[in-house]
């Protein structure tokens, strides 16, 4: 289940812990939420995420350039 990280403006302005996360379906994604503190005053953040490459510390392997035929460009082809 996909988390989100929320930060209560309350508890921001008086010095608190103002971020908090909360796990909730994708089709919630967009839903309200109160901080722990009870305050409704929250916005969510955009959240980064990082994808690693494969575990040989190399770039991940792309399509050549340009295309190159196949039902697909190249790209699953051989």
């Amino acid at each position: 289940m996909p988390r989100y990280e929320f930060r209560c403006r309350e508890c921001a302005r008086v010095g608190g812990h103002a971020t908090f996360e909360v796990d909730r379906p994708m089709a919630a994604a967009s839903d309200p939420a109160d901080c722990p503190q009870g305050h409704s005053d929250t916005i969510k953040l955009l959240s980064t995420i990082s994808l690693g490459g494969r575990a040989g510390g190399g770039a991940p392997a792309m399509a050549p350039a340009g295309g190159g035929g196949g039902c697909c460009g190249g790209g699953c082809c051989g």
